[in-house]
């Protein structure tokens, strides 16, 4: 992938992201238990293993860091992203460098490492275990 290939996937990432934020807040914590996104769920009835990302978010855009960890630990991770991505790139931009592009290939690198990604993949299997069990 190219630099401005992953910048463009982590901008629009980021722009669907606060849209998907701002209509679920602007609606004043409306019940959306009726909107179906989640495609496992609807298809198989079993929780996704990011299910509970948006409302965890949502906690942590209210301050309740602890609610937003039992929802799904994913909202940290997501929100972290969301907040330091857009700043990141405009870094890049300005400076003319690619700071972001060469620490996601960095990370890339130890990601395909067996012992790193059979942990990661543990993970988030106990995460999705985890969202089964509550119900989500």
């Amino acid at each position: 992938m190219t630099s401005n290939k992953l910048y463009v996937l982590i901008t629009t990432a980021c722009i669907v992201g606060y849209v998907w934020l701002f209509f679920h807040i602007s609606a004043n914590y409306t019940d959306f238990s009726n909107v179906k996104v989640c495609l496992v769920k609807e298809v198989t009835g079993i929780p996704c293993p990011s299910c509970g990302t948006t409302r965890g978010v949502i906690s942590l855009t209210k301050g309740h860091f602890l609610e937003a960890i039992q929802t799904n630990p994913f909202s940290i991770l997501v929100a972290m992203i969301m907040i330091f991505a857009p700043i990141w790139i405009g870094f890049d931009i300005i400076t003319k460098k690619r700071t972001l592009f060469y620490n996601y290939q960095k990370v890339e690198k130890q990601l395909i490492k067996p012992k790193i990604a059979i942990i990661l993949i543990v993970l988030v299997l106990l995460n999705w275990i985890w969202n089964i069990a509550k119900g989500l």
